[in-house]
């Protein structure tokens, strides 16, 4: 029998703001002292007073904007009440039936669009610090407070990839928009999956999965439970309705308790923050949040495949780096303007591929981002210009970013210093062959009698003495050179 698997997402980000979410006491995702940044207010002491922080009302009606959504013209705060060790209050203060944004869009680069529910601002929990050792659970404040957006999508996914997809998605857009870090190993984005399989038409039974802090945990967490589902269906058993949470150790899922509705958190208005008119808020208008927003990944995907011709996994590095897509332009931009007669098209190619293959495989040698290196997108530019008018080779090109990398100097200077700059000394270049036919005999004898490997070889030995001397050389040259001398 086959099963049609429905899927939606509520994901919990992290908002970058000053200070937390009621109060002002300093939001530090990277505090490592325990109950430091606390007061009364986000210890939940009674005859406390919450200010709601402005920061992060913002924050989230940008997001809004981004989706294409409907920005609440009035929006409040609700009390969910629910205990727990790391909730101080007792409740959280949240949003229920007035969030800040509804009905959004965010399409997928595959092209699926999925549909946003709503989009609203609550605190974070504190966070709870277990000892195994000791068998301990302690508690630390210190996120207790924290401005906590939550996106819950439509049931619009069907397979574990468009989930996954949706989840990378959201986060670059979050990232373009400089309101969160959103890294699900630090905890700064949470994903809890809804998920249902069904025979017919109908939709099936929802079983909500908790615990997943990973992209690829997303993926393997539904199609785990799609399957789970599918099977207890097949031996006609019923599909309970429950929250589970997701065992990365043993990769399946764990029956945790039974699924809360909304009546189960008694919902009520939080009678110490009065309504927000966010109308009479100037910077609050949709015009205004339009207007100032960003570049987002759709459309940078868009320009890049027209302006560059660049798509498929290299577009996606870019995409994915917004530092690294701002050095590549940058660096075109450059050698572009130094590299007279050669193409355009010709330098964006080069940028394109070393950028994306080389100098992206030395920063994760080194594990450094793009913004902590010595080398300027000025030089890169200037070494692409130098290797499309052949002035260095491909080889060359790779050990003088190496170079550029470790000692931040111009491509030209140890192009110069190192022996890179390609000659067209004629004279130079013959003498350099003789030398390594008359040094390898046999090679040479071998080449003649039809081993093309000794020819790559001849032209190795003849690029390392080329290299010895100080003098640039190109290999087709030295091939082309061998290929007349040995007839």
């Amino acid at each position: 029998m086959n099963f049609t698997p429905t899927i939606g997402l509520e994901i919990h980000a992290e908002l970058k703001t000053k200070t937390k979410m009621f109060c002002s006491c300093l939001n530090d995702p990277l505090e490592k002292h325990p109950n430091i940044n606390v007061c009364p207010i986000c210890l939940g002491h009674p005859g406390t007073l919450p200010v709601a922080n402005k920061e992060a009302i913002g924050h989230v009606l940008r997001l809004g904007a981004a989706l294409g959504a409907e920005l609440a013209d009035e929006s409040r705060f609700d009390r969910k009440n629910y205990f727990y060790p790391d909730l101080p209050k007792g409740y959280q203060i949240s949003q229920y039936p007035h969030p800040l944004v509804k009905a959004g869009i965010l399409e997928l680069p595959s092209g699926k669009k999925v549909r946003i529910t709503r989009v609203h601002l609550e605190e974070d929990a504190a966070r709870s610090v277990h000892d195994d050792k000791n068998k301990t659970t302690l508690v630390d404040f210190n996120r207790a407070g924290v401005p906590l957006m939550e996106l819950v999508t439509e049931p619009d996914m069907s397979s574990d990839k468009e989930a996954g997809e949706f989840a990378q998605e959201l986060q670059l857009i979050l990232r373009y928009l400089g309101i969160s870090d959103a890294d699900m190993e630090k905890g700064q984005m949470r994903v809890e999956a809804n998920i249902s399989v069904s025979a017919d038409s109908k939709l099936g039974t929802k079983v909500e999965v908790k615990n997943i802090n990973s992209f690829r945990a997303v993926e393997k967490a539904i199609r785990y439970e799609m399957e789970r589902q599918s099977k207890l269906l097949e031996n006609g058993k019923k599909v309970k309705q429950e929250t589970r949470g997701w065992n990365d150790t043993e990769e399946k899922t764990v029956g945790q308790r039974s699924k809360e509705e909304a009546h189960d958190y008694r919902y009520f208005p939080e009678p110490d923050l009065p309504p927000m008119k966010l109308s009479e808020v100037p910077e609050f208008s949709p015009e205004v949040l339009k207007a100032e927003l960003p570049e987002l990944p759709s459309q940078k995907r868009a320009r890049f495949r027209k302006e560059y011709g660049v798509d498929g996994e290299k577009l996606e590095i870019f995409i994915r780096d917004k530092a690294l897509s701002e050095f590549f332009e940058q660096a075109v931009s450059e050698a572009e303007k130094w590299a007279g007669e050669v193409e355009p098209k010709k330098i964006i190619e080069l940028s394109v591929n070393y950028i994306t293959s080389d100098l992206s495989g030395l920063l994760k040698e080194k594990k450094l981002p793009i913004a902590e290196i010595k080398t300027t997108p000025e030089n890169f530019g200037e070494l692409m210009k130098m290797t499309a008018l052949g002035e260095i080779s491909s080889r060359g090109a790779k050990d003088i970013l190496r170079l550029m990398l470790e000692t931040g100097e111009d491509p030209s200077e140890i192009a110069e210093r190192d022996g890179f700059l390609q000659t067209s000394d004629a004279g130079a270049l013959e003498e350099i062959v003789k030398n390594v036919i008359a040094q390898n005999s046999k090679a040479a004898e071998d080449y003649k009698k039809g081993k093309e490997a000794s020819l790559q070889f001849l032209v190795g030995q003849a690029m390392r003495e080329a290299k010895s001397r100080k003098i640039g050389a190109n290999p087709q040259t030295l091939k082309e050179f061998f290929l007349r001398l040995l007839g």
